[in-house]
Parts: C-alpha cells; structure tokens; sequence
C-alpha cells in the first residue's frame, strides 16, 4: 500500500491553481465552475482539489473546519530555492506565516499559506 494522491477543499479552485502553480505544480485549465482539477509532483503524488461544493454534495454532513487541520512540505532543493519561492509566493499575494529562517535542524524553512488557509511549508537541507 501506498499514499497516492492528498485531496484538498478549497473555496476558490482557480485562485488555488493559481498559488499551486506557483509551487512547480502543473493543472489542467479550469474557471470558477470547475469542481476538480488535480496535479502529480515529481516524486509521483497527486494533488487533488476539488470544490467545497462538490464535497458537500458527496459528504452532505461535511463542515469546513475552523482552522486548517493539514500542512503539505515542497522541498525546494536549496537554500536560496526556499527564499526564492518565498518570495515568489508571497510576491504573488499570498500570506507569509515564517519567513525564511535557518532551523535548528538543518534545514532552511519557511511557511506561506495557500488561498484556505492550510500551511504550506517550504525546505531545503542547509548546505
């Protein structure tokens, strides 16, 4: 068994197309009716979002949580790649949560947020 593809809500798929693309993510083209869209990383793992509305209509009891209960990690390959997307990202408009910082445990990170509020985390190994 293995993790194939992580689902995420979202209130606005184009707006989520837009941040994710930002990340190196490659969707098909949608608008503001499109109920789902999905994307492969390179290591193989989908990314797949999908509308509030269809949710509702598969899970009618879902309810959208409070706070975001999820967090995705893009390895950015290098140091200077971590504040490089940063700055794409929140460059683009998108809220920075950490800027970039040498973590103690050797990596460089740094947390924006996509359009819904999940904490997307960005790393590299220090070199």
């Amino acid at each position: 068994m293995q993790l194939s593809a992580i689902g995420i809500v979202s209130t606005n798929i184009p707006e989520s197309v837009r941040f994710y693309s930002l990340l190196g993510l490659q969707f098909e083209a949608c608008d503001k009716t499109t109920q789902h869209t999905e994307a492969t990383t390179k290591s193989g793992l989908r990314i797949m979002l999908d509308a509030e509305e269809l949710i509702k209509k598969l899970k009618p009891h879902w309810v959208k949580p409070t706070i975001a209960s999820m967090a995705l990690a893009f390895d950015c390959e290098t140091p200077k790649g971590v504040d490089e997307t940063f700055k794409k990202i929140t460059s683009a408009g998108f809220k920075s949560e950490k800027e970039p910082w040498d973590a103690f445990w050797g990596q460089r990170y740094a947390t924006v947020q996509d359009p819904d509020g999940n904490s997307i985390d960005l790393f590299a190994a220090l070199k």
